[in-house]
């Protein structure tokens, strides 16, 4: 009797690991949040798909690695906060990534909490890194970069369907230079 249950436990563990071999976002390479506050009434499975595409995002935002962003969002993603001149959908983010990497090489993504209600993830970040390339016309000289943003999700079925997004613009154009502090 204990040998098919300890080998459907084996089967299951090496299925979890192939999948999030397949898929590319193995948990051990996804931020893990500082705090995260979960709706006791939620699903358990609902929660925890939730949780998984905001990790999955920000693991993307932290490494700049497109894998974890196919991973994230749905096929119909909507930037709510458009910011001109980004394209809207799955490409946004990606453009967003590349452009902010070319000026902060080094950027990381810092979950620093989540809450879970609903089909909503609301997450607090911190982003870091160092001016070193270029934003626009200005060339950085290694000066730190350190700002906060707040994004609220819209998951469902496991990805992110819509962002709204505020950023400390700022703090970073003033760290940037592009504005006087």
């Amino acid at each position: 009797m204990r040998k098919p249950v300890l080998a459907s436990a084996l089967a299951l563990s090496l299925f979890a690991a192939i999948a999030c071999a397949v898929d590319g976002a193995g948990a051990e390479d996804l931020p893990e949040p500082r705090s995260t506050i979960v709706d006791a009434s939620l699903p358990r499975a609902q929660a925890d798909a939730e949780i998984l595409a905001a990790r999955r995002f920000y693991a993307f935002w932290n490494t700049g690695d497109t894998s974890y962003l196919d991973a994230a969002i749905a096929p119909g993603f909507t930037d709510r906060t458009l910011p001109e001149g980004r394209p809207q959908g799955p490409d946004g983010p990606a453009f967003a990534s590349k452009g902010f990497r070319a000026a902060v090489p080094d950027l990381r993504c810092e979950v620093e909490q989540l809450i879970v209600a609903g089909d909503r993830v609301v997450a607090h970040l911190r982003f870091r890194g160092h001016f070193t390339g270029t934003f626009g016309d200005r060339k950085g000289a290694g000066q730190e970069v350190d700002f906060i943003a707040t994004d609220i999700l819209r998951i469902q079925g496991g990805r992110i369907t819509d962002n709204w997004h505020i950023e400390d613009n700022m703090t970073l154009f003033q760290q940037l230079g592009v504005v006087s502090r």
